[in-house]
């Protein structure tokens, strides 16, 4: 927020005007033990030359993906995103875009958010998107939300393979409304579909699957399918990597009904780990139930194209009680850099960034499982993300190759697995950062 130079005389004008004599009657309403009583330890001011230098001082101890090597992945990915992204994102027509309550003046906004869900059918195959989520952990909570709403049964069961963030999320959405959460084991880096067997019935109103999964596993989702739909009402919600879908099956080929995940490798950067933006896609007969709002296409009174927001069913626009979320941050610019991202890349581009992520990730991961101590955790088939087991632990290995500016990977032990290393590769990575990579961890070798 831009510094407002009201003076003491502008207060007190302002307090008289209210009504009150000293900004401190205005807080009468809040009890007191909530109230500062001592003035905050806080440095003098400073002038904007100043803080400039500050924040440009604390900014040069961060180390970016530009001046090291990231293999860093675990649901944001260091993916390239071409100049013409930012270029067009930033102009402020949209860069100061909110959410577009009057269609008359928002035709821009909604047009690229129609523009948006259009990729996201195309991506996916369904048949309907909405125009946005928080990030894909929120975007996955809200599915079930909706397959309860759609279904009424309150028993949602979910693969234990999925990113374990976006379980932490579906525990908050979902505590306290009656929905209980069932957690299929993994077995060999996979969900264990015996088990999964076994956790279905008819009280069941959907399953979660993650593929490829959290470990990079590409999971059959055809068997998970059909599983789940041996139940009379479960739907089948899958949490997919966008890129992913360039080369691999898209969900409507597996039946899926409710699609999901986080679009933040769509032209969106690493951020430090955000803003990020979810994407939710379902079948047709779901539309009622969808979370947020969705923008249609419509003629205007000259018999001129137009955009609308067709379905709006969250709680700024209608009655608190009868919406299907209160999504309330608007992720339309990140968006729209997704929406430009894949303008620009089509579907040759995409598929060419899915198949040189994957190669590399699979030439990586075959010269890593030659050095001695090193083994890959899973025989799973993976996409562009796998795990390995470390002779040492994982934390050593990251804070010895911080100093050669490589980032090698997350460390699986904050998660439960000891001694484990989950590695990234995205098209950006040249066979010299890969070669680096593996040439360090040989100084680990038992």
């Amino acid at each position: 927020m831009p510094f407002i130079s009201n003076t003491d005389k502008d207060r007190k004008e302002m307090l008289a005007e209210i009504g009150v004599k000293k900004f401190e009657d205005l807080l009468t309403d809040i009890p007191k033990k909530f109230i500062l009583k001592e003035l905050c330890s806080l440095e003098e001011p400073y002038s904007e030359l100043d803080i400039t230098r500050k924040i440009s001082e604390l900014a040069a101890k961060n180390i970016s993906t530009e001046k090291a090597i990231s293999f860093l992945g675990a649901g944001v990915y260091d993916h390239f995103i071409p100049a013409a992204v930012d270029h067009i994102v930033l102009r402020p027509e949209f860069h100061s875009a909110y959410t577009p309550y009057q269609a008359e003046v928002s035709q821009g906004t909604l047009q690229y958010i129609y523009e948006y869900q259009t990729l996201i059918c195309e991506l996916t195959g369904m048949e309907i998107s909405n125009a946005g989520m928080y990030d894909g952990a929120s975007a996955a909570a809200e599915a079930i939300l909706m397959a309860s709403r759609k279904t009424k049964n309150f028993k949602a069961v979910i693969a234990g393979t999925i990113n374990p963030l976006y379980l932490e999320v579906i525990k908050s959405y979902t505590e306290g409304i009656g929905i209980e959460l069932v957690y299929v084991p993994s077995k060999n880096g996979m969900v264990d579909l015996e088990a999964l067997k076994d956790a279905i019935d008819d009280n069941t109103g959907c399953v979660l699957l993650q593929t490829p999964n959290f470990f990079g596993n590409i999971e059959d989702a055809f068997a998970v399918e059909e599983i789940t739909h041996t139940s009379k009402k479960a739907l089948f919600i899958v949490a997919v990597d966008p890129i992913s879908l360039a080369v691999l099956n898209s969900p409507s080929e597996y039946n899926a009904d409710i699609v999901v995940g986080e679009g933040q490798a769509l032209g969106n950067a690493q951020n430090y780990g955000g803003p990020l933006f979810g994407f939710l896609a379902s079948k047709l007969f779901l539309a009622r139930t969808i979370p947020g709002r969705i923008v249609g296409e419509t003629l205007d009174a000259d018999g001129e194209k137009a955009y609308c927001l067709t379905l709006q069913a969250r709680e700024q626009h209608i009655r608190r009680a009868k919406s299907t979320s209160n999504i309330c941050s608007n992720e339309a610019l990140c968006n729209l850099a997704a929406t430009v991202y894949m303008t620009l890349m089509g579907k040759e581009g995409l598929k060419e960034v899915a198949i040189q992520s994957t190669t590399k990730a699979h030439y990586l991961a075959g010269k890593i499982s030659k050095i001695n101590g090193f083994s890959l955790a899973f025989e799973a088939p993976f996409f562009k993300e796998f795990a390995i087991k470390t002779p040492v632990l994982a934390k050593e290995i990251i804070e010895k190759l911080k100093s050669k500016n490589i980032f090698p990977g997350v460390d699986l032990k904050q998660f439960g697995y000891e001694n484990m290393l989950l590695i990234a590769v995205t098209e950006k990575k040249r066979k010299w950062d890969l070669d680096e990579l593996i040439n360090s961890l040989k100084e680990f070798s038992r």
